[in-house]
């Protein structure tokens, strides 16, 4: 087996390699950049957003509340990419990572907008009186391309083992150990047994549990972020510093060619940075259809904002943290492993009790949180990716599904980080693709519906009035 995993390592290595070259990261950025020109900068509207996506829609169609369908979709993408992935950002592409992942944010703002526009837009009730959507009913209906609809669907039913399941499973087991002496089958036993005490609600199910661990384990984060910035205050703007200047570094990386470093820094940092707010991979839309919303711009609205919250505020605050700790005289660099990394940082925290560090218990939890809330998140999205692939016999195929959830949060427990991490990656870039394509090609729709509900002050007005 592990002869296997290693090969297949270094294919999907390979893969990624391609995958995320210039050519996505053109498309990624272009196509956030193209979209926030066209919708004439929707990030200024994010602040009136967060006030929206507290207001319910009781009458409205839909199955939950629009904080329901954002907190489900902040659990998704609040996860280790915020934490070990930035990590990872920093120990493989530098500093400079950082400002190319806060940038993808940023930018990413219109882009999650324009996905819970047309996932509202194009969405269709089914049979059971379920509200179903996402990239893959925009593609089909509003594209007419019923071949790159499945193709997404497929990609979406991957990714929910990758970047949904195995990666936070994997970081949940690798915390555990470390800090706890843990084996990995343990967690991944107690892990599995969680998943399906939920998974098998549904989607209000899903829903009611990320209201409650959501605005939690946010604030829980943050609070241990601001301590550790606190306690490596004088390295603060140092670190900002460093994070500006080694994101256009045109120095030669670890022997490679003039400008290597800037590219390095750039592919980890909006990698990173799609892994952590989704942003164009079209995840996010398939519970913004589920949403109680009277038009399709409220619901972008409040959608747009889970970006704000999750790369805007949380990555940043977590490239912060990290760079200011390498920089300060404690012995920790960043050339050491991603988990390490945070491991050690967190560990500066300078409270103990009964011998056992406060930063680590705090690093593990929010770990923990972050990740199980992610696989709960993500359970949804496949599901609904697989009820579309099989159509009619969608009923079975979810009780199939949820098993193999539950599987998979045991299985990445017990496999290597690298693997896990490629796979999550490969499965992003091809989820992006299609997605990015539906963006584009949809834009004068997502702009008729903005002008008409946003720009001409209508936000109030049922759909269809």
């Amino acid at each position: 087996m592990d002869t296997f995993l290693s090969s297949a390592n270094e294919i999907l290595n390979d893969l990624n390699g391609v995958l995320w070259g210039w050519p996505m990261i053109i498309l990624l950025v272009g196509t956030h950049l193209y979209l926030t020109i066209r919708l004439r900068f929707p990030q200024r509207y994010v602040f009136h957003a967060i006030g929206l996506s507290v207001k319910r829609d009781r009458n409205a169609a839909g199955d939950v509340s629009q904080f329901s369908a954002l907190v489900t979709g902040l659990a998704a993408t609040i996860g280790t990419g915020n934490i070990i992935g930035v990590a990872t950002a920093v120990v493989c592409g530098g500093p400079g990572a950082v400002f190319w992942c806060w940038v993808t944010g940023l930018l990413g703002i219109a882009t999650k907008y324009a996905e819970g526009l047309l996932a509202v837009k194009y969405r269709v009730r089914g049979e059971d009186g379920k509200m179903r959507g996402g990239p893959m009913y925009a593609i089909e209906r509003g594209m007419k391309c019923k071949w790159l609809a499945v193709a997404f669907a497929a990609f979406t039913f991957l990714a929910s083992f990758g970047i949904g399941c195995m990666v936070q499973s994997n970081a949940i087991s690798t915390t555990a150990a470390d800090s706890f002496g843990i084996a990995p089958h343990w967690t991944g036993l107690t892990l599995a047994t969680l998943v399906a005490a939920v998974v098998f609600f549904g989607v209000k199910g899903i829903a009611r549990v990320c209201e409650a661990l959501v605005p939690f384990m946010a604030i829980f984060y943050v609070v241990g972020c601001l301590w550790l910035l606190a306690v490596n205050y004088e390295y603060i703007w140092p670190a900002v510093q460093c994070i500006l200047s080694e994101a256009f570094s045109l120095r030669a990386a670890e022997g490679g060619a003039a400008g290597s470093a800037i590219m390095l820094a750039m592919r980890f940092g909006v990698a990173r940075g799609l892994f952590s707010n989704e942003a164009g991979m079209g995840s996010a839309p398939i519970v913004a259809a589920a949403a109680q919303t009277r038009n399709p711009v409220r619901q972008a609205l409040v959608s747009s904002t889970s970006v704000f919250w999750d790369t805007v505020v949380i990555c940043a605050l977590t490239g912060v943290v990290l760079v200011s700790t390498t920089l300060a005289p404690n012995g920790i660099d960043a050339t050491t492993t991603s988990d390490i990394l945070t491991k050690r940082a967190f560990g500066q925290i300078p409270l103990a009790i009964a011998q056992i560090n406060v930063g680590e218990v705090m690093l593990s939890v929010a770990i923990f949180t972050f990740a199980f809330s992610t696989i709960l998140g993500w359970s949804y999205y496949g599901e609904k990716a697989l009820e579309y692939l099989c159509g009619r016999f969608s009923r079975q195929a979810r009780y199939i599904y949820r098993a193999l959830i539950i599987a998979g949060s045991f299985g990445g427990a017990n496999w290597a980080l690298d693997f896990v991490w490629n796979f999550g990656d490969l499965a992003n870039a091809l989820m992006a693709i299609p997605n990015l394509i539906c963006l584009i090609v949809l834009s004068g729709v997502i702009v008729h519906e903005t002008r008409h509900y946003l720009w001409e002050d209508r936000l109030e007005e049922e759909e269809g009035d």
